[in-house]
């Protein structure tokens, strides 16, 4: 039997979705009629999906198969698919991708259902976004992904074809390799934006160094898709140097990316220093703003 997910229309006419770990933000505008169908469609949708992940959790947190996709879900696929372009060098699991693929399944969900000038899909920080000719979108930038840091802005046109916005960091819900306090990524869909969030996270980093602490990530949280590998728990001091080294390797694979055409660009942030990846990210960060929207 399909869980009964939350579901609520705030004050300001965006839909809260939530289920179980799945907390979702959405917000379309349109003729009222086809916001409506929209956000209907969107409960439709995320009725039973987390029962659909849960079914095949456990190969979900297994090390993505780079020859085959073995899952028979459509968001789990979509999960498979975004994380396969880094499984042949590095262990990655399609629950890197968890968040954007289910924000990216919502959002085509109300799409299909309406027209739409603008709609995103929130699933706490990973975003899915569709802009027509005309619209905007102002995305918060934290140099923590926990909401605890400053914030910045950014606005996202459509001309921008930005589909998918993901930030990931070691503030963050998930843990990382890495020593980022926060790496924001621009892709065409959110699940390619999610998976490489946490690639170009991880490779932000000065390895074995003594003022970063360290532990398995099953002690942490026994049955973390991690297993026993190393996570970041703390950061000390790190002199200017250091900090450079580490957004440095961060921005390397980030540009590494960006020439693959993985993603549309990066914002690296570490102890309040930035490094921008990609012109589009450069001018998009630069661009003097219009008006806020709701992230």
């Amino acid at each position: 039997m399909s869980r009964r997910p939350q579901i609520a229309l705030l004050p300001d006419r965006r839909l809260h979705l939530q289920d179980g770990p799945i907390d979702l933000i959405i917000g379309a505008d349109a003729a009222d009629g086809d916001i409506g169908a929209a956000y209907r469609a969107a409960a439709e949708r995320f009725t039973g999906l987390l029962d659909e992940l849960c079914a095949e959790l456990s190969v979900l947190r297994r090390g993505a198969d780079q020859d085959r996709c073995p899952l028979k879900g459509v968001v789990a696929q979509r999960m498979h698919a975004a994380v396969v372009p880094f499984a042949r060098e590095m262990f990655i699991t399609p629950m890197a991708a968890v968040a954007g693929s289910v924000a990216e399944e919502i959002l085509g969900a109300m799409r299909g259902a309406a027209k739409l000038t603008r709609a995103y899909v929130n699933n706490g920080g990973d975003i899915a976004l569709h802009l027509r000719d005309g619209a905007t979108f102002s995305v918060g930038l934290m140099d923590r992904p926990d909401g605890a840091g400053v914030m910045r802005r950014m606005t996202l046109r459509a001309a921008d074809a930005i589909g998918g916005v993901a930030t990931s960091g070691r503030h963050g819900r998930s843990f990382s390799l890495g020593i980022a306090d926060a790496v924001t990524v621009l892709a065409r869909s959110a699940a390619q934006a999610d998976a490489a969030a946490t690639v170009i996270g991880n490779a932000v980093d000065l390895p074995g160094h003594p003022a970063v602490l360290r532990r398995p990530a099953c002690e942490l949280q026994p049955d973390s898709d991690l297993g026993d590998r190393l996570v970041t728990c703390e950061v000390g001091e790190l002199p200017d140097a250091e900090i450079a080294e580490a957004l440095a390797a961060g921005e390397h694979r980030g540009q590494s990316l960006l020439s693959a055409g993985l993603i549309e660009g990066a914002v690296l942030q570490l102890r309040g220093n930035i490094r921008v990846v990609g012109p589009r990210a450069v001018e998009i960060v630069r661009r003097p703003q219009l008006r806020a929207a709701a992230a």
